[in-house]
């Protein structure tokens, strides 16, 4: 049985005849004819009363009708839903984030992914970098915006935006009226960070960037989330930091303040054995985002640049 015989029975049950059925169907009415006599003949039984007048169904066909009707609505379906996914307009995707999404690059391009493909699922983890890329390789993430701009053997990767770095002081701290500040003048004072990510990494960062100081860094570790960490720098329990798109957020007591000439890098990592449309459609996303981005800054450096010359370019080669 193909399924271009069930679409035959059910046409013609539909039209009340095999004729209406072939016109509709875009066959010959003697193929629908010939199909459907042999389907009957290989289940035993007839689907129709045939007279010169049209045909009506039999009790088998209209059992048979209404199973091959809901078949073929169902794998209708599916082929949509397939489609869909293939194109990259449904689906899922799984994002591991380092990074708040409360401003910057990553809240922009989840936003603008979101718009345009309003029907993919996206979920996302907060985690560290070492979870998300064990998450990716047994395929319970599709994608990781982790901090670096190392390459991860067996992942792919892609470096796509960078951010200061961000000291979080009380309102009334002494530095809270600076600018910025410099890396020398927290030299001695007491931090604190979370045991959730990204505790650690903010914890090893501060012992490397003090460490180059010549300071042992006092650093407290306390079991709370962002909102919590933020309200003890405001009570006075330490400092903290934090990368620039934390600082779109409002926490009574505290100011934030860049550290001089501290950047940090932002990548996507992934699998390259993910086949996910989604996960292809973002990426290409992120990418035409960065290109953005650094045509804005190129043109802000370079204010009499413009697009002329590239189109002479072209037209000389």
């Amino acid at each position: 049985m193909e399924l271009r015989h069930v679409r035959y029975v059910v046409a013609a049950a539909d039209h009340g005849s095999f004729r209406q059925a072939a016109a509709v169907l875009g066959i010959q009415e003697s193929a629908v004819s010939r199909r459907i006599r042999d389907l009957e003949g290989r289940l035993g039984t007839a689907f129709f009363i045939r007279s010169p007048g049209g045909v009506k169904l039999t009790h088998a066909g209209k059992q048979f009708v209404q199973r091959g009707r809901k078949a073929l609505s169902e794998i209708g379906m599916a082929k949509a839903e397939v489609s869909a996914i293939g194109r990259g307009e449904d689906g899922h995707l799984r994002i591991g984030i380092f990074s708040s999404l409360a401003s910057g690059f990553l809240s922009d391009l989840i936003q603008t992914f979101g718009e345009q493909h309003a029907a993919i699922k996206l979920t996302f983890i907060d985690g560290n970098p070492a979870d998300h890329l064990a998450a990716i390789r047994q395929h319970q993430l599709d994608i990781a915006f982790i901090t670096g701009a190392d390459e991860w053997p067996g992942f792919a990767s892609q470096q796509l935006w960078s951010e200061r770095i961000f000291v979080v002081l009380p309102s009334d701290h002494p530095r809270a009226s600076e600018p910025q500040v410099q890396f020398s003048g927290l030299a001695h004072e007491a931090f604190i960070v979370s045991e959730a990510a990204p505790g650690q990494e903010i914890h090893d960062y501060l012992v490397q960037r003090l460490a180059d100081l010549g300071r042992h860094p006092e650093i407290h570790h306390h079991a709370v989330g962002r909102d919590n960490l933020m309200r003890l720098v405001a009570l006075g329990r330490g400092l903290t930091v934090t990368s620039e798109a934390t600082t779109a957020a409002h926490f009574p007591g505290v100011v934030f303040r860049p550290i001089e000439d501290e950047i940090l890098p932002f990548c996507a990592v992934w699998s390259p054995s993910n086949d996910n449309p989604a996960l292809l459609g973002l990426m290409e996303l992120a990418r035409s985002m960065t290109d953005a981005t650094k045509q804005s800054a190129f043109s802000f450096l370079d204010p009499d640049a413009t697009s002329e010359p590239d189109k002479d370019l072209a037209s000389k080669t």
